[in-house]
């Protein structure tokens, strides 16, 4: 090494702890983003310090720069950035900011020696090349440190995430709906609509199943979805999906069927019937898959939807239930209640409207019924009105309502809303 760039190399040395102080300064107050607590004030300081030292003496023993190891306090530093969620982009401004404010520090440094301004000029080319090329190295080894531990911590959240996506489904204990929902990320209180996403075979290429949850994403925009849809990865082969809106929607399912049909590369789509609240959002989610088991039952390329409010699904669902057994009962008149609202209470007068909407939905005119039932037209469309009023919405899912009457016609009390609801 020529002896100039030595002299003001070991100069700077000696300097290490002053100058890592107002490096670490300029760091803080041009870059915000980075945290000032004490533990991290010390920490960055300590990671400074070493920085400088192992550059100055990497100089001073001629060793190539860019074949040494940063110090281990800055790599935890930028692990510690990323534990925190501090951006990256604000750690890498700091190593830049750094390095100019190194480079007026060491500017400084020749001007105070009294060098000759040829000597200068040399000396600044030599240092500026090497701390250029050892902020690179720094940057490099800073950045896959931080990736690394946000990989980490991704994962980490994603299990704790689905973890408690499963406390849900399976209802073993109690818990608080908005602190559950803040944790996941998804609107347990809202409507929902649960899917299963999966390509056929038995071991569909990775590659495949890697893109499902950008599939997915696309498809929620497709469905209109009031928030983000909330992704877990089921057995390796499938997801579980659920889209989230603020109320009911009405062409939901018709837009899915329309995307999938469209795209080249789409799984298979098995979807549940909407459901509110923590209880819907189970419920649609045990439909889902029902719906995509009979789906397996039938063998057929990608790119099949199938919906448990599909008339075969819904029907058969219907007919082999027994609604003697709790579980049976229970999930049947969930779904009843999701579709009717409160026009599927236990009441005689919400019983008459039923009726009457039934038989309109299936002659579809109100002379028929006025027909049929032996009254006056006018008493029809009065009571088809309160009944459509009675359910809070207009019957933009057809098929499902008057399935929803039959399950009601069939049953009775067994799948109703009972009084104190």
């Amino acid at each position: 090494m020529d002896s100039d760039v030595a002299r003001i190399v070991a100069r700077l040395d000696e300097q290490a702890a002053t100058i890592s102080d107002v490096l670490c300064t300029a760091a803080q107050e041009g870059v915000p983003e980075l945290p000032r607590d004490d533990e991290m004030s010390a920490l960055m300081r300590a990671a400074m310090s070493d920085q400088l030292h192992t550059i100055f003496r990497a100089l001073l023993r001629d060793i190539d720069v860019t074949r040494i190891a940063v110090p281990a306090t800055h790599t935890e530093y930028a692990r510690v950035l990323a534990r925190r969620g501090i951006p990256i982009k604000a750690m890498m401004r700091a190593h830049r900011l750094g390095q100019r404010r190194l480079g007026a520090v060491v500017f400084a440094e020749l001007q105070a020696a009294g060098m000759a301004p040829e000597t200068q000029v040399t000396v600044v080319e030599s240092l500026a090349r090497t701390l250029s090329k050892y902020v690179d190295v720094l940057s490099q080894q800073a950045l896959a440190a931080y990736q690394g531990e946000h990989g980490l911590g991704l994962t980490a959240q994603r299990i704790q995430g689905e973890v408690q996506i499963r406390d849900v489904l399976d209802d073993v204990k109690s818990f608080d709906v908005e602190a559950v929902s803040m944790a996941i990320g998804y609107p347990l209180s809202w409507e929902h609509l649960a899917l299963v996403v999966w390509y056929p075979g038995r071991d569909p290429a990775p590659e495949r199943l890697g893109g499902l949850p950008e599939f997915v994403r696309a498809l929620a925009v497709a469905a209109d979805t009031d928030a983000s849809p909330l992704l877990v990865g089921a057995d390796g082969a499938a997801w579980w999906v659920w889209l989230p809106y603020r109320s009911v929607p009405g062409e939901a399912i018709a837009r899915i069927r329309e995307f999938v049909r469209v795209r080249t590369d789409a799984p298979n789509v098995a979807i549940g019937a909407m459901g509110c609240g923590v209880e819907g959002f189970r419920r649609s989610h045990r439909q889902a898959q029902r719906a995509r088991t009979a789906a397996q039952a039938r063998t057929g390329p990608a790119g099949e939807v199938v919906a448990a409010t599909d008339a075969g699904i819904v029907s058969a669902a219907l007919l082999y239930a027994d609604a003697d057994a709790d579980a049976d009962a229970e999930e049947i008149r969930g779904w009843v209640t999701d579709v009717l609202g409160p026009l599927a209470s236990d009441t005689e007068d919400d019983a008459r409207l039923r009726e009457i909407l039934r038989i309109y939905l299936y002659f579809g005119r109100p002379y028929r019924v006025a027909e049929e039932l032996n009254v006056p037209l006018a008493a029809v469309r009065y009571d088809v009105r309160r009944a459509v009023e009675r359910r809070g919405r207009p019957i933009g899912d057809k098929r499902n309502v008057e399935l929803a009457l039959i399950a009601c016609q069939r049953y009775g009390s067994a799948v109703l809303r009972p009084l104190q609801d």
